[in-house]
């Protein structure tokens, strides 16, 4: 068994998982820890738990330490200058006059770099903006282009249904999304009511979209004639959540079949949906 902490980098981020390292942690302490970009400053959101080792996908980096009266000074300090670097990128992306949106600034915790996170119709040449960048804050530039699912996760916000959105609360990565799960799940193909805050398709079209396809492959489509024990009639509805058939029979008296009237139920079902049928409705991070 495997002990984990989660750790919390930016407020209400998804936690990250490290090994305490035999620290007594508790939730609302703020620690120091490795990440890929450097050390940074994060609080644990999560106490430590015994999770088994084959859970585990990579190997644990370790808490460096607690965070001081220094660190969290050094933190202050690094909120005062985000701001003003992201002023200053505005003020610049103005002055080359170029066709981008700022979205999110990341400042490493000692101030050896900063990310951009902007979003564009196409491609940008950035070239001065980051030699101006680079002598105003006098430090390390990296620009990244994102897409709009990824802008709805680091904006954040609230979805349809009125909870915190997905990509935002618990989303480790965003899956396709095809219009044609929206037509087997028997939704209005209304853009307003079926794409998220980003504009795109719904994540959540996803989520049920296996019992669905198992239920379509189950029962006759609807339309389709069948016989019951009243004579011979055409589906007209389906009930996924109760795996019933509506049916109308050629006298117009609707009945109500379980869907293993029509036979046992599938074992094995393609989820995904089929290739050149509909478009793939998916956004591509491009690290420039």
């Amino acid at each position: 068994m495997a002990v984990v902490v989660g750790v919390s980098l930016k407020k209400g981020a998804k936690p990250s998982y490290f090994d305490p390292d035999r620290l007594s942690l508790r939730v609302g302490d703020e620690v120091i820890v490795p990440t890929s970009k450097g050390v940074e400053l994060g609080r644990v959101v999560a106490p430590p738990m015994e999770i088994p080792d084959e859970v585990l996908r990579v190997e644990l980096r370790k808490v460096i330490r607690r965070a001081t009266d220094r660190d969290r000074q050094q933190a202050q300090r690094n909120d005062i200058r985000r701001e003003r670097a992201m002023r200053k990128c505005q003020e610049l992306i103005a002055k080359h006059q170029l066709a981008m949106k700022l979205i999110d600034i990341d400042y490493a915790f000692d101030g050896s770099s900063i990310t951009f996170y902007f979003t564009a119709d196409g491609r940008v040449d950035f070239r001065n903006l980051v030699r101006d960048l680079a002598s105003a804050l006098k430090t390390r530039i990296e620009l990244r282009q994102i897409g709009v699912r990824d802008e709805a996760r680091m904006v954040g916000g609230l979805g349809p249904c009125g909870l915190t959105l997905c990509c935002a609360s618990f989303l480790e990565e965003f899956h396709p999304i095809s219009i044609r799960m929206a037509k087997e799940q028997h939704l209005p193909l209304n853009p307003a009511k079926i794409s998220g805050v980003c504009g795109r398709l719904m994540c959540c079209l996803r989520y049920e979209q296996d019992s669905y396809r198992r239920f379509l492959h189950w029962v006759p489509d609807i339309g389709e004639k069948v016989e019951t024990e009243r004579g011979e009639g055409r589906v007209v509805a389906h009930d996924v959540m109760h795996e019933k058939v509506t049916v109308e029979l050629e006298s117009g008296e609707k009945v109500v079949l379980p869907a293993t009237w029509f036979g046992p139920e599938p074992r094995e079902v393609e989820v995904e949906p089929e290739e050149g049928e509909d478009e793939v409705v998916e956004d591509t991070d491009l690290e420039l």
